[in-house]
């Protein structure tokens, strides 16, 4: 008994020895390990200041364009994709009625040098095109007359696409001009007469416009309009546009009367605002409209391989062109874009003084995931947009195109 007292003592001893020890060397660990994890910060933070500073600054002037639009601008896409056929009448209407504070749309040019809404470079996504025009089925937009395009349907194909939301109504919709859709942000709609558009005369002969009438059903929203250029050429149609319609803010601006407790940005410095994928269309609209708010949008496949790389040069080439905001796109369904909205991104946008205008918000998921690190969104529901912003719409999408007629 007395051994086995004697080596259990033994054991006890040197299993006490051996803890009294680790006690002792326990903050040395903690401070090596402390040590550690502050030099791998350093050297994150470093390489971060590193990027950052490698990233140019907007001007005074640019930041002082860049805030005359309003920070969580909802930019109705197309008006809108999901409640009615995009950049038609109906859709149009609806994003002003429903609060957006943009109207945003994709400017093509006709043969005859007419601007119109249309994201497509051709016509067979969204018109009846093969039934009216056979031989120019994938003919881009240039290669058509302003009245030969408003021979078609730009509204059936909606209700074939998604039946859940069809609408006779919407079938015969015509393709808008450009003039189409700024009137009916300050409050207008085309004129109909026996339930057509009514024609624009010119010496006996029509000249592819329609007449316009104070909508009825206008709820006293004045959105502004964000428009795309899609490709170089169109500028200098665009800017006689503008000033043809009081909308360049450089020229004689009309006032465009407002009401207390509606979007009025159609009276502001930042009614208008420009956006393009296209670098060369940007140095373009810099020279012709200047002071004029300007986005330039990013798309994955076009940064190659190094995309920090690609999105410090995209940044910096926006700051020496003037540019005010940054338009990425953000992933998740249900459009799956590649990812261009990232935290480290918007750290950089925001470190050059821009400030970021993603697309495409379609759920909550995506608002609630980016919201803390943009300023403004581009969204099919925008509907959806306001409800997350907590501003007061009173009427649901579906109420709202009742409302105008829908």
């Amino acid at each position: 008994m007395d051994i086995r007292k004697k080596e259990i003592n033994k054991v006890s001893t040197l299993v006490t020895t051996y803890i009294v020890k680790q006690i002792f060397l326990l903050p040395a660990m903690i401070m090596l390990l402390l040590t550690a994890c502050n030099q791998a910060n350093r050297e994150q933070n470093n390489n971060n200041n590193g990027e950052t500073d490698s990233v140019k600054h907007i001007s005074n002037a640019a930041m002082t364009v860049r805030d005359y639009v309003v920070k969580n601008a909802v930019i109705a896409h197309r008006g809108t994709t999901f409640w009615a056929p995009e950049t038609t009448e109906p859709s149009f209407r609806w994003a002003r009625n429903i609060g957006a504070d943009y109207i945003e749309l994709d400017l093509q040019m006709t043969r005859d040098s007419c601007l119109i809404a249309l994201h497509d470079n051709d016509l067979s996504r969204t018109t009846n095109i093969a039934g009216v025009f056979p031989d120019k089925v994938n003919s881009p937009t240039i290669e058509f007359t302003l009245k030969e395009l408003r021979m078609l349907d730009a509204g059936s194909w909606f209700n074939e696409a998604f039946p859940e939301r069809a609408n006779d109504k919407f079938i015969g919709l015509k393709i808008l001009t450009f003039k189409d859709v700024v009137m009916i942000a300050e409050g207008y709609r085309i004129k109909k007469e026996n339930g057509s558009p009514a024609q624009e005369m010119l010496a006996g002969q029509w000249t592819g416009h329609y007449l316009y009438e104070k909508d009825p059903d206008d709820n006293g929203n004045r959105p502004g309009i964000y428009a795309e250029t899609k490709k170089p050429d169109i500028e200098s149609v665009l800017v006689r546009e503008l000033k043809d319609i009081g909308w360049n803010v450089n020229e004689n601006p009309k006032s465009i009367e407002t009401f207390p407790g509606k979007v009025g940005i159609a009276n502001t410095m930042g009614r208008f605002v420009l956006q393009s994928f296209s670098h060369e269309s940007i140095e373009i609209l810099d020279q012709l409209l200047p002071g004029i708010p300007k986005c330039l949008l990013l798309w994955q496949a076009d940064m190659g391989d190094n995309i920090k790389e690609s999105y410090i040069e995209a940044i910096n080439f926006g700051v020496e062109h003037n540019v005010h905001f940054i338009g990425p796109s953000i992933a998740g369904e249900p459009n799956n874009y590649g990812e261009l909205t990232a935290p480290w991104m918007a750290e950089l946008v925001h470190s050059s003084g821009m400030f970021m205008h993603p697309y495409t918000f379609d759920t909550w998921q995506q608002f609630e995931q980016y919201n803390q690190n943009v300023e403004g969104v581009f969204t099919n529901r925008a509907d959806m947009a306001l409800e997350y912003y907590k501003r007061n719409t009173q009427m649901d999408a579906i109420e709202v195109l009742k409302e105008i007629g829908y």
